[in-house]
């Protein structure tokens, strides 16, 4: 149910153009009120291309660049750093120093030598007068960046220094830089000169932006700097200058007006003495300042006043007008009373500052249309994930505009979308102009936690091989198997052979097609059994039964017998072989010696085993030759 509070009955005044004094630290600069900028371009302007794109010839000693990072004793006029591909390593991507997000600066590579980098001759100047020339500058070098030259900056008039930064910290901010002059009589010119003194190289590297050369004056004051709130059946006010010092001795007024909130301003005319009344006592907002100089001829001369704090005033209108519109079920509140029947309500109210109100409600209550739309809810792909979604087009029924809000996420348009959502309870409301309003609350399910399982841990001997199936409670997608190398998938990685040579750790990782993905691990040893047999007689006779003396293995226990030597008792050898596989009788002993039977008897041997794992092993024994 809407319900809305008449706006006046809150009102909240503020004060409008203060009076403030720019502060530069550690600086000889103005303690008082500054003039216009004298600087028209010293802030570089704005644009929506990323760089100026014709040479400004501001800068001297430096070459102007199209092709962004500068280079030593390179410069460019450029919005945003962020946009360039190649920033270099330690620069910050730095904007300008202003609410413009098209607002230009100065961007200077610092030459290997000292030279200039910002110059501009201003005239029409007054003598005697007393200035202020001031920059913002930026150490481009982020501050955990270490071991780079930090800029040093002079300022000069007429080619004579008359200020240095020193060491522009590393503090990525912007810093304010100035300093105060008085102008020689008879001098209406001057050369302004921004310099650099550090060597280029690693660092000194820096932004330059708001150039300031403004007239510097005593404390040009309206006090009180807040508003002056007055009733519109109230008297006129007096609005007076306060000139703090002896700066100006026979100072020269002029009270202005805006009529545009502080945009532009106009003369009062015939406004030049130490007060002016306000006397309009129409209700709205009301700018004054006033300009000062040190003459009436300084006064006429843009570049050697000064401006003061804008002061404000506020007449309160008497009579307040309010028209408004309700979905039928809503309620108005006119001061503490709720309203829920269109009509006229007149009432006197006191303002916060006093003054009496007549208030006038003309108020009116609607019909509403039943506000329809089509709702798509995605639910999360996977357990924890946020990439759930309520999606909402086709917005009918209501009187636009439209406001889609989903648990404080509000969007003014006919369709709109709420992606990144997780598991859980949404409440979903549409309100138009009139607030009438729709509500609808959805849940958003995400599913249980994949799982995958390997079994048990499972051990197997050497040369064996284990088929491993694996279980999950969803479709997978996608296996991966580590280490990849002991895994034989053939086409099916979710039933894959393991042949480890020595004891292993086995990690598995499924994946659903939505992404989610688990993983679980299984340890396989390795039992290390030698299966080997050598037989300890033979008769060679060929009866078809041990007619040779072989060795016998289990393969691929054994993959390859590397040598066999026989001796005989004077430990003669009698046969030898070497690198064949084991169980083949057509390579083994025959019996005979020298293509002669040999007798019957003990003979030595001695074989030397490879086994699958790289293990080599040596085996001796006696076989007896049975005839």
């Amino acid at each position: 149910m809407l319900s809305r509070r008449i706006p006046f009955l809150q009102l909240v005044f503020t004060s409008l153009g203060l009076w403030c004094i720019t502060t530069l630290a550690a600086q000889e600069v103005c303690t008082g009120n500054l003039g216009e900028n004298i600087f028209v371009a010293g802030d570089f302007g704005s644009g929506a291309s990323n760089l100026i794109p014709v040479d400004p010839g501001i800068a001297p000693g430096y070459t102007y660049t199209f092709s962004p990072p500068p280079n030593d004793g390179l410069y460019t006029i450029t919005n945003d750093m962020s946009a360039w591909p190649f920033l270099f390593p330690g620069w910050m991507p730095a904007k300008d120093n202003s609410s413009d997000p098209n607002g230009y600066m100065m961007v200077v590579n610092a030459s290997y030598a000292p030279g200039i980098f910002y110059e501009q001759t201003v005239d029409g100047l007054c003598d005697n007068t007393l200035y202020e020339f001031s920059a913002d500058i930026l150490n481009l070098v982020f501050t955990e960046t270490l071991n780079y030259i930090k800029p040093n900056v002079s300022f000069l008039i007429n080619d004579e220094v008359r200020y240095s930064t020193g060491d522009i910290p590393q503090n990525e901010i912007w810093n304010n830089y100035g300093f105060t002059f008085t102008t020689e009589p008879g001098e209406n010119s001057v050369k302004l000169t921004l310099r650099n003194n550090a060597p280029g190289g690693a660092g000194n590297d820096l932004a330059l932006d708001n150039i300031s050369f403004r007239a510097c004056g005593p404390a040009a004051l309206i006090l009180p700097v807040e508003v002056a709130n007055i009733c519109e059946d109230g008297n006129p006010i007096s609005l007076d200058a306060t000139v703090q010092g002896n700066q100006f001795p026979d100072p020269a007024l002029q009270w202005q007006q805006s009529f545009d909130e502080g945009a532009t301003w106009e003369d009062i005319p015939g406004a030049n003495g130490i007060s002016i009344q306000h006397t309009q006592l129409s209700g709205g907002y009301y700018y004054y300042r006033y300009l000062l100089a040190n003459s009436p001829a300084n006064l006429a001369n843009p570049k050697c006043r000064i401006i003061s704090n804008v002061k404000v005033v506020y007449v309160q209108p008497k009579f307040h007008s309010v028209a408004d519109t309700l979905c039928e079920g809503g309620s108005y509140f006119f001061g503490d009373m709720p309203i829920t029947t269109g009509g006229i309500y007149t009432d006197t109210l006191v303002s916060s500052i006093g003054c009496d109100s007549i208030v006038t409600l003309t108020l009116e209550f609607v019909p509403g249309q039943g506000i329809l739309a089509d709702i798509a809810a995605v639910d999360p792909s996977c357990y924890n994930f946020q990439d759930g979604a309520i999606g909402i087009s086709n917005v009918r029924n209501f009187y636009p505009p439209v406001s889609i809000s989903l648990d404080g996420m509000v969007v003014m348009a006919e369709e709109a979308s709420f992606p990144n959502l997780g598991d859980g309870s949404y409440h979903l409301s549409f309100y138009d102009r009139f607030g009438c309003q729709a509500d609808y609350d959805i849940v958003l399910t995400e599913p249980g936690p994949l799982w995958v399982n390997l079994g048990p841990d499972q051990a197997i001997n050497l040369g064996g091989s284990l088929t491993l199936p694996v279980m999950s409670n969803y479709p997978l997608a996608s296996a991966e198997w580590m280490p990849s190398a002991l895994v034989i998938c053939d086409d099916d990685c979710l039933q894959p052979t393991l042949q480890p040579l020595q004891p292993a750790i086995f990690y598995f990782t499924g994946s659903m097609a939505a992404g989610c993905s688990a993983t679980d691990s299984i340890r396989i040893d390795v039992r290390e059994v030698r299966s080997v047999y050598i037989p300890n007689a033979f008769s060679p006779n060929d009866d078809g039964r041990n007619d040779r003396f072989a060795l016998y293995a289990d393969v691929p226990n054994v993959q390859e017998v590397l040598s066999m030597k026989v001796f005989n008792r004077w430990g003669a050898t009698v046969f030898e072989r070497d690198h064949f596989l084991p169980n083949d009788l057509s390579i083994g002993w025959d019996g005979t010696f020298r293509d002669k039977e040999a007798p019957d008897g003990a003979y030595a041997y001695v074989f030397r085993v490879r086994f699958l794992d790289e293990v080599e092993l040596e085996y001796t024994g006696v076989v007896h030759l049975v005839r």
